[in-house]
């Protein structure tokens, strides 16, 4: 924009704009109540927030107090500080004192716009609108001699026009008069008197109008221009007061930039290493470190501090020492690869903090703290098979020297199997344990550091029957009870043919099968396909079946109600026998006792729950639970003697009737009621198991069909809550 050599003013541009002038002026000069409003308001919000310092620089005092002996020293110091504070606390002291002093600040700043802006204000903006009504009023007085001027106007051309009508009425009288001299006369006074009269109009039209000029280019003018100046007037104080609060403001922050200033200052002095150093000074004491575990003998078996070193300890202490030996060399690997990154972290650090390298510095403490803590668990690791290493070898030397350690695998059980130490079985809701992958060495988890390290190397299927065989009958031996307690009756010796152990079969109350005649037909061969599970059998042959005669079914022992007669249809009855000991849970449900004889009413219908009547009462009882009685042939008819005491139970060498203490247990769950309908199978031909993952079988006899033949010959079907293989080609599907 172009410069111009005087400013334009309101009374040479704007001529008669007077009073929207005077209404722009009167604008600016109310503006001026807004901007004192404003900083008073400023002040207000200053002395509040003033006070709100104040009161945070308090309550944190206050807070300190409490503090400041466990923040310097700790809670339980050797050394009483006194009222010598650490390092830190001396910095946040300065903190909260730099916090009043800017409240102090921000009081004297508020207190300075309301006395140095806010009121000067005020009293301008009274003063220039006094002034500002003054140029109104000296306005209007011009505007009214104006008008004035133009009224004595008005009125000469009034007594002009009636001078002329005089004249105009004179000159008629002269036509019409009858002394025409004396009209005439009178004539020429009138034409005189209008040329008087004409005259002084035109002398008040020329004053008019140069008081008119007078009035638009000189009076006007000089007014606008005055209330022109006054409106720059209160731009220049309004200039004046806003630069004092800037001033003021600028000064304000200016204490508080030395104050921060000085509180950086203290800062940069509260090295990291202050409050370490005063803290180590009042907690220094005497250490003791704990002395070492010794050990301590048992109260109630004496004994001494030397490790036990016979054949099963050395066993135990050979499979602890080979684990050990063959996790030492991972583990230090390990320990020295996590220390290594420990290393290469700390470096990092380091960097990040000196400024050298742009991280995130608590990522690489938070991934330093993680790697420390995998370190810390490898070294541990390492730290205890090295010193079980060397504890071991330092007493019985290094015993895995020679050692044919098995190749175990761990393996969840889902079908009852044997442990080869102990010979329990390995199965139920904690099925773990261990299978070797080249002899096929089964056993418990509590076992395996207990087998010795005694592995035949690979071994092929026959291979594995017969040391599966060998090992069962080593545990089997173990299982054996010495000789019967005094309170009990010594038990009737049978033969292997006579009785099928509770270690093949599953259950002692299997033994006990009903007599059938001996299958006119031939059976199948049986397949020799892979059996369709990981464990391997236990015998090699087929032993032969033998019918034998068995001891009357349990109702014979069974007295009936007082006065009730035997049933004359019990012939025809089906009945069956309780495997285990089944408490009812739900309405309907009955409770029988294990070895009960109970009378089968309703079958199985695929729900898996059968209705039985034990005694006089009936209820439900689940399918798994019971093992079918074939009936009897007729010479064998049960005869009711009203006794009520039990046969003995055949003998078995499974931990579950072995001296009667101990009570069998069946399956952890029962069928649901409503559950899916159930397949089931019948025995075509007898079987007899060759191994305990296989079950016997008699003609005619009815389980429940699991899986049907894959292709290797072999079905599984569940029987006494146990599921097993048979051969496909012995059963059928009904």
């Amino acid at each position: 924009m172009a410069e111009v050599d005087v400013a334009p003013t309101f009374g040479s541009e704007l001529k008669d704009g007077f009073k929207p002038a005077n209404a722009w002026v009167a604008n600016g000069i109310a503006w001026l109540d807004d901007i004192q409003s404003f900083y008073r308001e400023r002040s207000v919000i200053e002395k509040e927030y003033s006070a709100k310092l104040n009161a945070l620089a308090k309550k944190y005092f206050e807070k300190k107090a409490k503090k400041s002996a466990s923040l310097s020293v700790g809670d339980t110091p050797t050394m009483t500080p006194g009222s010598l504070e650490s390092a830190s606390l001396t910095t946040w002291t300065t903190h909260l004192t730099t916090l009043e002093s800017r409240a102090e600040e921000h009081e004297r700043y508020g207190n300075e716009l309301v006395a140095k802006v806010a009121d000067p204000l005020k009293v301008i903006s009274g003063r220039f609108e006094e002034l500002r009504k003054r140029h109104v009023e000296y306005a209007e007085r011009l505007e009214k001699e104006r008008e004035s001027s133009y009224a004595d106007l008005r009125k000469q051309k009034t007594k002009y026009d009636a001078a002329c009508q005089e004249v105009e009425s004179k000159r008629k009288k002269t036509e019409s008069s009858f002394d025409k001299a004396k009209a005439q006369s009178a004539f020429q006074q009138q034409i005189h008197e209008m040329n008087n009269v004409k005259n002084t109009y035109l002398i008040a039209i020329n004053v008019t109008n140069k008081q008119k000029e007078k009035y638009y280019h000189e009076y006007l003018p000089e007014v606008m221009d005055s209330l022109q100046d006054l409106s720059e007037f209160r731009t220049i104080k309004l200039n004046s007061l806003w630069t004092v609060a800037a001033n003021l403001e600028t000064t304000m922050l200016q204490q508080s930039l030395s104050q921060i200033q000085h509180l950086t200052q203290e800062i940069t002095r509260n090295q990291p290493h202050l409050d370490s150093m005063m803290y180590i000074r009042h907690n220094m004491g005497a250490f003791q470190e704990p002395v070492d575990k010794v050990f301590e003998p048992s109260p109630v078996w004496h004994d001494d501090e030397s490790m036990a070193i016979d054949d099963p300890a050395k066993v135990y202490l050979r499979n602890v020492l080979n684990k050990s030996k063959s996790q030492l060399g991972e583990l230090r690997r390990e320990v020295d690869k996590k220390r290594r990154e420990v290393e290469g972290l700390k470096r990092a650090k380091q960097n990040v903090r000196d400024g050298r390298e742009q991280k995130d510095e608590v990522t690489v403490i938070a991934q330093l703290f993680m790697i420390q803590e995998d370190l810390h668990q490898a070294d541990r690791k390492r730290l205890t098979a090295e010193v079980e290493t060397s504890t071991i070898t330092s007493v019985v030397g290094d015993v895995t020297l020679g050692a044919r350690n098995h190749n175990f695998k761990s393996q969840t059980f889902k079908i009852p199997t044997n442990c080869d130490l102990c010979g329990e079985r390995i199965w139920g809701l904690s099925a773990k344990g261990f299978d070797c992958r080249d002899c096929g060495y089964t056993c418990h988890s509590k076992c395996e550091m207990k087998v010795p390290a005694e592995c035949p190397g690979e071994l092929n299927k026959e291979e594995r029957k017969k040391a599966k065989q060998e090992r069962q009958e080593a545990a089997n031996a173990l299982l054996k009870p010495s000789g019967p307690p005094d309170h009990v009756a010594e038990l009737p010796a049978l033969s292997k043919s006579e009785t099928i152990s509770s270690v093949n079969s599953g259950y002692a109350a299997s033994a006990q099968r009903s007599m059938t005649s001996p299958s006119e037909e031939t059976p199948p061969e049986i397949p020799s396909a892979t059996r369709p599970t990981s464990a391997a059998p236990t015998a090699s042959t087929t032993t032969v079946r033998k019918n034998r005669v068995v001891a009357p079914p349990p109702s014979a022992y069974i007295s009936e109600l007082p006065g009730s007669a035997p049933s004359s249809n019990g012939s025809s009855e089906k009945k069956g026998k309780m495997l285990y000991t089944f408490e009812a849970g739900a309405d309907g449900e009955l409770s029988v006792q294990e070895g009960r004889e109970l009378v089968i009413l309703e079958p199985d219908t695929g729900t898996g729950w059968i209705k039985v009547r034990a005694g006089y009462k009936e209820g439900l009882v689940p399918a798994s639970y019971i093992e079918m009685i074939a009936a009897p042939p007729p010479s064998l008819a049960p005869q009711h003697t009203g006794q009520s005491a039990r046969p003995p139970s055949t003998y078995s060498n499974s931990g579950s009737s072995i001296g009667g203490t101990v009570k069998k247990k069946g399956p952890a769950v029962a069928p649901r009621r409503g559950a899916k309908k159930l397949k089931y199978a019948e025995a075509l031909y007898d079987y007899t198991a060759q191994s305990e993952l296989e079950h016997s079988m008699t003609e005619g006899e009815r389980f429940v069909l699991i899986k049907e033949d894959p292709g290797d010959g072999w079905a599984e079907v569940e029987k006494g809550g146990v599921t097993k293989s048979v051969p496909a080609s012995y059963i059928q599907a009904v």
